[in-house]
């Protein structure tokens, strides 16, 4: 694959996996969607404008636009449709539903704030079966229990690994991310410092990796220090 290196390990990483039965759902697969295994999140420090990095993503990755300005929202709503991106908007069901008209598109729910639109997208969810998308951020049980009572498709669970997005901010850890994801009931990505390098130290039945810096190809000597706010949308 072309682009970044980093990018193209955590890709390569991603086809490995095997999902397979974890929980009460098969792993990948939910009523019907099919889910991308490869996520990349925007950030308003890290990655304020996601296009650059997008374009280099496979056919079937996803986006999760977080906070992003209209414009670069609406260019990203573009790239994705013509590359057969999933964009997946952070917080904002309106926005979502307004994105999934011609494109793969659906709500990605914070797990500390809270979703604008909430209501209204599930409805429209349940009229489109095998349709728009709806994944939870988790890093704990609560968060797991709230994907369970939305239904969402699939949970992403973090930080998996230390992670610059929150510098000295304690990991889960591959013991403590494993047991949580078995319990959650559907299939679970993960986040947080996960890497090409890395990524083959998770459980093969993940259901996919999530990343900011591993797929934007941004050098880590630009970012480590900085101390994102990206816990608002995850």
């Amino acid at each position: 694959m072309a682009g970044e290196p980093g990018q193209a390990g955590l890709a390569a990483a991603s086809r490995r996996l095997r999902p397979g039965p974890a929980g009460s759902q098969a792993q990948g697969q939910t009523q019907g969607r099919v889910l991308p295994r490869l996520f990349l999140f925007s950030d308003r420090l890290r990655l304020p404008d996601p296009r650059a990095a997008a374009a280099r993503l496979p056919p079937g990755a996803a986006v999760v636009a977080r906070g992003l300005a209209p414009a670069v929202l609406a260019g990203l709503a573009a790239l994705a449709r013509r590359r057969r991106l999933v964009l997946l908007v952070a917080g904002d069901g309106r926005a979502a539903l307004r994105l999934g008209r011609g494109l793969r598109a659906g709500l990605h729910v914070p797990d500390r704030h809270g979703t604008a639109g909430l209501a209204p997208f599930l409805l429209a969810r349940r009229a489109r079966p095998g349709g728009l998308l709806l994944t939870v951020a988790a890093h704990g049980r609560a968060g797991l229990a709230r994907a369970r009572r939305l239904g969402a498709d699939a949970v992403i669970l973090s930080p998996v690994f230390p992670t610059a997005s929150h510098p000295g901010a304690p990991a889960l850890g591959l013991l403590a991310w494993a047991a949580l994801a078995r319990r959650a009931g559907r299939p679970v990505v993960a986040l947080g410092g996960v890497t090409g390098a890395n990524a083959g130290r998770l459980p093969r039945w993940a259901a996919g990796f999530a990343a900011i810096g591993a797929l934007a190809g941004a050098p880590r000597r630009l970012w480590q220090t900085s101390h994102s706010v990206s816990g608002m949308s995850r």
